[in-house]
């Protein structure tokens, strides 16, 4: 297989409904975010993260895949057919779950922090805001398009990985800067 098609020399690509679209329509703008984050997180594993934290941010990796092809499936054809592209309940409870397992490690927030510490930490800061970007891409696609748990999975990442970067910081003895 070539991994050039040809077919978006023009500015156009195809969603998995076979609907073709300007490569600025907003919907490829939301995936391409996610997209994004997934590289972020694979920057961040190959940091020295302890092989707890690089489970997590694998998981959640191929989590993102399932988001960005849920993203890309405005028909809803490929979610019936693949089932490892559905995120569920059962996925942000155990982003939740993670975030409670983290927080039990550091202490309470008393002000704002200032992105940094190890490399990995301040990566994983950077990841969040990146989260963020996304999560605002996928709300403005509208409540129509998305489904509740895909918004509440980004809401809740983005947690995570602010507590992951505490954590990370927290391991390599890095102090958290107040603001």
């Amino acid at each position: 297989m070539k991994i050039y098609t040809k077919t978006g020399d023009r500015g156009e690509t195809g969603l998995f409904d076979g609907t073709r679209v300007l490569k600025s329509d907003p919907r490829v703008g939301a995936y391409g975010e996610v997209d994004e984050l997934n590289a972020w997180l694979g920057l961040v594993r190959a940091t020295s993260v302890d092989a707890e934290v690089g489970t997590i941010l694998e998981t959640v990796q191929r989590d993102l895949f399932a988001l960005g092809s849920t993203l890309a499936d405005p028909g809803h054809r490929i979610a019936d057919r693949v089932t490892k592209v559905r995120l569920g309940a059962a996925d942000v409870t155990r982003l939740e779950e993670c975030i409670d397992t983290f927080q039990a490690e550091l202490s309470p927030l008393r002000r704002f922090i200032l992105a940094g510490g190890s490399q990995a930490g301040a990566l994983l800061h950077l990841a969040r805001t990146v989260c963020r970007r996304a999560e605002r891409h996928i709300v403005a696609l509208g409540s129509d398009a998305v489904d509740e748990t895909t918004l509440a999975y980004v809401n809740r990442l983005s947690d995570l990985l602010f507590v992951l970067a505490r954590v990370v910081n927290h391991r390599a003895r890095h102090g958290e800067t107040e603001w």
